[in-house]
């Protein structure tokens, strides 16, 4: 079984105007809500890949029960630990000449919740697979993740990690199957700019020498960069198309690849599965489906 894990999911609340006015009341042209969280976003794309999975995570107050409700809605098995006080967050997504997002803090997270969470992560094995994504509650601590690996890490089949700086970094010493970080990541990380696919190799295989295995990078419109496990280096860039909604295209591309490496167990495979999923995402509303995916893979 496929697990993911987000630690501070949301309801995105996304709202277009045709202008946005500091100061002023203004009125929408248009509204969405989704289930947010990156995690969240991956197991969502799984499910419409046709793989299934389980949505770890925490949720709280009215704003969490809608959330669970939304994600079982989307045919995904959420197993949210509840907390009693406070809300799941709502983050706003203001979409006018330019994107604006306000991001919630959303509930506190106590020690006795995350022992919760340990022991329901305790029962994974080496069938199966956990995917660590996004950002913590600031209230936690930056190896929260490194923490949970050192309890489950050698007991389950493998893990990939999609976070920044030090909650990253913290996690490559247990050997993640796979880590993610974009472009922008890749050079905080290395603390250059990276212009070039040697710079981003260079830059890749100082991750892999401190224990990651595999390295993709995306990168936006330029698509993405691999360094596996063997060694070998793949770059592509994005198929054509037109740019609808970046939220979770990276998310979708960390689905794509373990769904394309499942299915394949070939690396280059598993490179142009993950590509076309994360463009899918971008060239839609909504997150990639199987058939869209599979439109762009004919032209990759």
């Amino acid at each position: 079984m496929i697990y993911t894990l987000t630690l501070n999911p949301s309801l995105d609340y996304i709202m277009t105007l045709d202008d946005l006015q500091i100061g002023k009341t203004n009125r929408s042209v248009s509204e969405l809500i989704y289930p947010g969280g990156k995690g969240i976003n991956v197991s969502i794309v799984l499910k419409n890949l046709g793989f299934e999975n389980k949505a770890l995570g925490f949720e709280a107050g009215f704003t969490g029960i809608a959330l669970k409700s939304m994600v079982k809605e989307m045919g995904v098995d959420a197993s949210f630990i509840r907390i009693e006080e406070g809300n799941t967050r709502i983050n706003v997504k203001l979409r006018g000449i330019d994107e604006t997002e306000i991001n919630g803090q959303g509930p506190n997270i106590t020690k006795e919740n995350i022992e919760e969470l340990m022991a329901k992560l305790e029962e994974l094995n080496k069938d199966d697979f956990l995917i660590i994504s996004g950002a913590i509650p600031k209230h936690l601590p930056q190896t929260i993740y490194s923490d949970i690996l050192n309890r489950i890490g050698n007991r389950i089949g493998g893990f990939i990690v999609d976070a920044t700086n030090e909650l990253l970094l913290n996690t490559l010493p247990y050997g993640p199957f796979m880590i993610k970080p974009n472009i922008h990541e890749l050079e905080e990380l290395a603390q250059m700019e990276l212009n070039t696919v040697d710079e981003i190799e260079k830059a890749a295989k100082v991750l892999q020498d401190k224990g990651a295995k595999n390295v993709l990078v995306s990168m936006g419109k330029d698509g993405a960069f691999l360094l596996d496990e063997n060694g070998t280096s793949h770059h592509h860039a994005a198929p054509k198309g037109v740019l609808k909604n970046s939220v979770g295209a990276g998310d979708s591309m960390v689905a794509g690849f373990l769904a394309g490496y499942l299915e394949n167990h070939d690396y280059s495979k598993a490179f142009a599965y993950g590509v076309c999923t994360g463009s899918a995402s971008a060239f839609s509303e909504n997150l990639a489906t199987r058939q869209e995916v599979e439109a762009l893979l004919n032209d990759f």
